[in-house]
């Protein structure tokens, strides 16, 4: 199994963010995880997109497909390793983001911003 666990970098406007993808497997498939993590440099705090499986979403666990994400009806998905993506599911999450403005860590399931990154993938 791949282990990748570089920080990227993304720029978004005067704002730097650092961005690792993280897959937790466990014996139990509905125990995995895959936990996008941002970083904003310059601070200490975490922003972490978690995707864990449900009866219609699935994430990978192994080395093929590795860091992907998908919504079974349509098989829709997103790859959390390319940075195209992670741009997309920060200005998702941006809105929401100054609620948590106190917080060092916050922790939101991804999977309620998938449904808008993909329509705006789709509509581009």
């Amino acid at each position: 199994m791949k282990n990748d666990r570089r920080l990227r970098r993304l720029v978004v406007d005067d704002t730097t963010w650092y961005w690792t993808v993280q897959q937790r497997v466990k014996p139990a498939y509905e125990d995995c995880r895959l936990t996008l993590s941002l970083y904003p440099e310059g601070t200490r705090r975490r922003l972490a997109l978690i995707f864990r499986p449900d009866s219609d979403r699935i994430i990978s666990n192994c080395y093929f497909l590795s860091g992907t994400v998908v919504r079974l009806p349509d098989h829709s998905c997103l790859n959390l390793y390319e940075p195209g993506t992670v741009r997309r599911l920060l200005d998702a999450v941006a809105p929401t983001s100054a609620l948590f403005a106190s917080d060092q860590v916050i922790e939101v399931d991804g999977w309620q911003y998938f449904d808008a990154v993909v329509e705006m993938v789709t509509a581009a």
